[in-house]
């Protein structure tokens, strides 16, 4: 005798709605980290559009072949009085048909979405607002500013310390242009809230792109990071991007430049008018402090109270960015030397410092630290 079963309480029936109720309720949005954020640029906004189409499409290819399946196993369960096998059916030209034709415009539709989002992100605007030059170097980011030929430097931001290994300041609604450079190895350039990465290659082509930051995204800071396995600190190797109004942005540009075209040789540097390989002139004691592997060579140094000294800065780690910073007791930077790639060597000179205990560390790897006796 057939089993009776009700209807309200079908296992394919309550276990499809539960799918669906879960989809309504937009449970994705439940899980962000299983779901890209909002882009805060409009070639992210096309990545994101792609996303979403992508997604739905899947849903509904899930949710057919899955409720497909459950519905021939509860419908066509054996039941105790079942002796013989039922009727085979062996091809169907109808159901072969549509189950080539139907994934086919799938993937044609998929394909033309495709590639109208990526012509998008691909594209560049003949007249950007502004150029920059982001420069990958192990391990910190630099952004060298250029004029409007696209080759003439105006100045650079580079690493600030605090976790903040690179700054780059854009106008919101204006597209910028990216040309990507690397010295060493393979970076990438990943910022996820524009949804947006692309590698940074050490040959002799260099990737560029354009961004525009949405205008409603104004005084918002993005976090972007490399994403490319490049050694011992690539964990640390971040980087952020101020979004600003045009006009913030050109009060801060003027300062930059004019701050470029007074600054003094940086240190290290021989001043102007100096023969090839001088130095700086020792500014009161020399202080020998080297790094390799990651480290200082020395965890304690001494310098004398009230007077400048100067720091004899070696970098044995190849192709690797260090420097020097001083902190004062209450936190704030006394002293922060210029980035150096190794190999290749420094001389910082410091200001004088009071009597007491100062912390030093690398900027680029916050791990390499030291204190310096004044005394």
């Amino acid at each position: 005798m057939p089993i009776t079963r009700n209807k309200r309480t079908r296992p394919a029936a309550l276990v499809l709605s539960l799918l669906l109720a879960l989809v309504a309720a937009g449970c994705a949005s439940q899980f962000p980290q299983l779901y890209p954020p909002n882009a805060s640029t409009s070639q992210g906004a096309e990545v994101r559009t792609l996303y979403d189409i992508v997604f739905v499409l899947a849903v509904v290819i899930f949710l057919a072949v899955e409720g497909a399946i459950i519905y021939a196993v509860v419908r066509y369960r054996r039941k105790p009085d079942d002796a013989d096998l039922p009727p085979q059916t062996h091809g169907n030209n109808l159901v072969e048909i549509i189950w080539t034709i139907i994934p086919t415009i799938i993937v044609v539709y998929l394909f033309v979405v495709s590639w109208q989002a990526l012509n998008t992100v691909e594209a560049k605007s003949d007249h950007p607002g502004v150029r920059v030059k982001a420069i990958a170097e192990r391990f910190a980011w630099s952004f060298a500013y250029l004029g409007d030929d696209g080759t003439t430097p105006l100045f650079t931001t580079d690493a600030q310390g605090h976790g903040v290994f690179g700054t780059m300041v854009v106008p919101v609604g204006e597209p910028i242009h990216v040309t990507l450079h690397s010295p060493d190895v393979i970076h990438a350039f990943y910022v996820p809230k524009f949804l947006f990465k692309r590698d940074v290659n050490p040959g002799p082509v260099e990737n560029n792109f354009d961004f525009t930051v949405d205008a409603g995204d104004v005084g918002q800071t993005f976090r972007g990071q490399c994403a490319e396995l490049c050694g011992a600190g690539h964990g640390g190797m971040t980087f952020e991007v101020k979004a600003v109004t045009r006009a913030e942005f050109d009060t801060w540009l003027k300062q930059q430049i004019d701050a470029a075209k007074k600054a003094p040789p940086a240190s290290g540097s021989p001043p102007a008018g100096s023969p090839p390989g001088g130095s700086p002139p020792a500014a009161g004691p020399v202080i020998e402090l080297a790094a390799q592997n990651l480290a200082f060579d020395k965890a304690t140094l001494q310098a004398p109270a009230d007077k400048p000294f100067q720091i004899h800065f070696v970098n044995k780690d190849n192709a690797t960015q260090h420097n020097v910073q001083i902190k004062n007791p209450d936190g704030t930077v006394a002293f922060s030397g210029d980035l150096v790639t190794g190999p290749a060597e420094a001389n910082y000179n410091a200001p004088a410092l009071k009597a007491g205990s100062y912390p030093f560390s690398c900027v680029v790897h916050p791990a390499m630290t030291g204190t310096i006796t004044v005394q």
